[in-house]
């Protein structure tokens, strides 16, 4: 008998997952989307090491055929060469381990700067001597040092790590929760008390917000001990951006959590917009040399605005005034976000 109702259990909650056409397909059609956009993103290049940041040149994608550097080099495999404008932009990239080595094209001498913190840059360097017939023969190379202070990687890393982890947070912890109360009957029956609509989207909110900055803090004080990571701004205006954040994805996530009543599907569509948020926002690695378009479509994230506004304090020492254009969207994001929800949002369907 145990094992009858066990089988009876099992064929219930098969037949539940397969008349559910909407999380049904979501399962065939998410690996999909993903390898698809994985395969937008790098184009079907071959997979790159390194990214070889080269100026002057009037465009970020350049021809590397029409480079003035050695034939060896442009030959390697392996290698994405990135274009700037002038060399201070090349180098303020390099400072931001969003390439990882910097080189001046024309005759030799050579002049090209690393970014003595970034371990790919040392590997890019000796590739770069390799190339040349008479090796690291000084005649042939000028090698340069970033004036300003370098930035670990640890310290470009870090407020991604943070940043994702309050994505994840806020859009689970809001939206797959209060579809699931939903599902289970419990937003109907609290729609029975006097309980608004207003009042109980603002609770979940107000905790979920609680929640994300407790954790930032012990979080961001626990790593620090370890780490000792260098901030050229001020820490309570990275709080503030932080706090910011947290916001904008939370009430994204109440737009989420607004109708959806079945769990699988609602979390198909969690992933949906945490993974691509996650690598196109830039937790993990820089977009430099993607094409163009793949850029633009990262400004529709909050989390894209947050990192940006983050690493510049910490990383560049920028004030609040500099960062305004974060704030700003962060800001309209948010109430973006709360309209949709509040107008969306239902007890029961």
């Amino acid at each position: 008998m145990r094992v009858r109702r066990i089988w009876v259990m099992f064929k219930a909650r098969n037949w539940e997952f397969f008349r559910d056409r909407a999380s049904f397909g979501w399962n065939f059609l998410f690996p999909f989307l993903l390898v698809a956009g994985f395969g937008i993103l790098f184009g079907g290049r071959e997979p790159t090491a390194y990214k070889i940041g080269v100026f002057p040149a009037p465009t970020e994608v350049v021809a590397v055929a029409s480079l003035d550097l050695p034939e060896a080099f442009k030959e390697t495999r392996f290698l994405q060469f990135v274009g700037f404008a002038s060399q201070d932009d090349a180098l303020e990239k390099l400072r931001h381990h969003k390439v990882d080595i910097v080189i001046r094209t024309g005759l030799p001498p050579y002049a090209y700067w690393i970014n003595e913190a970034a371990p790919n840059g040392h590997l890019a360097e000796k590739i770069f001597q390799a190339s040349l017939t008479g090796g690291a023969d000084p005649a042939l190379l000028r090698k340069g040092r970033i004036n300003t202070a370098e930035i670990r990687y640890i310290d470009w890393l870090f407020p991604g790590i943070l940043a994702m982890n309050m994505m994840f947070s806020a859009l689970w912890g809001v939206g797959y929760i209060v579809v699931r109360y939903r599902k289970n009957g419990a937003l109907r029956r609290l729609k029975a008390t006097p309980l608004t609509a207003f009042e109980y989207l603002s609770a979940q909110m107000m905790s979920r917000l609680f929640l994300l900055m407790f954790t930032l803090v012990v979080v961001w004080f626990g790593c620090d001990l370890v780490f000792h990571f260098h901030v050229e701004g001020s820490l309570g205006h990275i709080f503030l951006l932080f706090f910011l954040g947290s916001l904008s994805l939370t009430a994204m996530g109440l737009v989420l959590a607004a109708r959806g009543t079945s769990e699988e599907f609602t979390t198909g569509t969690l992933n949906f917009i945490s993974w691509p948020m996650m690598f196109l926002s830039e937790v993990w690695f820089s977009l430099e040399g993607a094409p163009g378009w793949v850029k633009q479509v990262a400004q529709v994230f909050p989390l894209t605005h947050l990192l940006q506004g983050i690493r510049r304090i910490m990383n560049d020492g920028a004030g609040l005034v500099d960062v305004l254009p974060q704030i700003a969207m962060l800001l309209l994001m948010t109430g973006l976000f709360l309209s949709v929800g509040a107008y969306l949002f239902s007890w029961d369907q």
